[in-house]
């Protein structure tokens, strides 16, 4: 998720604002090198719609500035420090565990449990903002890219409290390496961050590999100081994408999460129209009629492109249930140990027991939503997923019904 950037004002339009864009970038981290120019038509289109699409508040307006200008910082602090640690292109990123699915499936606690073993290593939040060779922990907070992402953070919770309770973020916690992926400016995130339509309608026309590729890269040189550890990474998104995920990491392990998705995408609309609250004025309805039907299709649509991909690839595959997950956390756990062939040592298993008695997911309270705020109801959304719901036994069970 983006973080609230405002110190920037945003220029009068948007559209031609490239030039001034890097200029800014470049004032902030001192390079004009960006690395390879493929991000380039993505930025111009995603500006050129930022003119057209949303109805930004002045607030709005600068963050959504701040936004482009922190990630094109990404980008280009991501350029120098490849220059200047080359040898980590010859790092491998191997057996990724990467864990994917649908939005609102459980997968970013499931991906936080998983990272309580030091035996894994993750993209923190603030390095995705400032890509470099992971330093120690101790010595995160003397990084200004950590403070920055922590003043960042906490003005994005403020400004639409809501937005904690359903998807919690810290500085130094691990976070979705869409977090890297958006500095290619080909991104799901881009076309939900605000009213982007006509950006989503070039997007959904462009090949991601660029995208990916960058993300290896950038990989290779923040594992570089942890080659023993274990890379566990975690985007909704990937899963439109899974024939380019095996493409980029051949033998990358992938954990695909289910939930009904009557319940999923009637949650995921609300943290999108949660973060809408800070950027756009007016036509709340409508956006959150027009987001129901947009983020529905999506899902099938990337669902269906995932299901021979997984077939062609079934062994590097685990299925994963919400409800499972839910209901006996442990016992899911110890199944992913299984399938990745790794020992789950006792002081972890404690360590995780530890997370899942205090309940993180909820220290900030339940997100609530219903699927008729976005012009859905539920039994119209199960109609367009009903192969898949019999493949993962999703049906919800009659009122009363007794549990297996």
């Amino acid at each position: 998720m983006l973080g609230v950037e405002t110190r920037f004002p945003a220029p009068d339009r948007f559209s031609g604002a490239s030039d001034r864009l890097h200029e800014l970038a470049e004032e902030q981290i001192g390079s004009a090198d960006f690395g390879e120019t493929d991000y380039l038509p993505g930025l111009r289109v995603l500006l050129e719609s930022m003119d057209y699409d949303p109805r930004f508040t002045e607030a709005g307006r600068t963050i959504a500035w701040g936004a482009l200008l922190t990630t094109l910082c990404g980008r280009g602090m991501a350029a120098q420090q490849l220059k200047r640690h080359a040898d980590a292109a010859r790092e491998p990123v191997a057996r990724p565990v990467i864990i994917t699915g649908l939005h609102r499936t459980g997968t970013t606690a499931l991906h936080k449990l998983l990272s309580v073993d030091p035996q894994f290593q993750g993209l923190q939040s603030w390095i995705t903002s400032a890509p470099l060779p992971r330093p120690p922990r101790d010595q995160w907070e003397a990084f200004p890219a950590y403070q920055e992402v922590k003043r960042q953070l906490e003005a994005r919770f403020a400004g639409s409290p809501d937005l904690r309770a359903a998807h919690d973020m810290a500085a130094e916690e691990v976070d979705e390496c869409g977090g890297i992926l958006f500095h290619g400016f080909v991104s799901l995130v881009w076309s939900s961050a605000w009213s982007a339509q006509s950006y989503d309608a070039w997007r959904q026309t462009q090949d991601v590999r660029p995208s990916y590729r960058y993300l290896r890269s950038v990989l290779q040189l923040i594992g570089s100081t942890a080659q023993d550890r274990r890379w566990l990474l975690k985007h909704p998104p990937h899963i439109d994408n899974l024939d380019v995920v095996f493409e980029t990491f051949p033998d990358a392990c992938v954990i695909q999460t289910h939930r009904d998705p009557a319940k999923a995408i009637p949650s995921l609309c609300s943290l999108v129209m949660a973060n809408h609250e800070l950027m756009e004025t007016g036509r709340k309805d409508q956006r959150a009629r027009l987001m129901g039907p947009w983020l529905t299709g999506w899902a099938a649509r990337a669902l269906r492109r995932a299901e021979p991909v997984r077939q062609a690839h079934s062994e590097q595959v685990l299925d994963v249930l919400h409800s499972d997950f839910h209901a006996q956390p442990m016992a899911v756990v110890k199944r992913i140990y299984s399938f990745l062939g790794l020992e789950l040592s006792p002081e972890v298993e404690a360590a995780m027991e530890d997370r899942v008695a205090a309940k993180p997911e909820y220290r900030h309270g339940a997100h609530r939503y219903s699927a008729d705020d976005f012009g859905l109801s539920e039994p119209e959304i199960r109609e367009q997923f009903s192969g898949y719901m019999d493949r993962f036994d999703l049906w919800p069970q009659p009122t009363g019904a007794a549990a297996p």
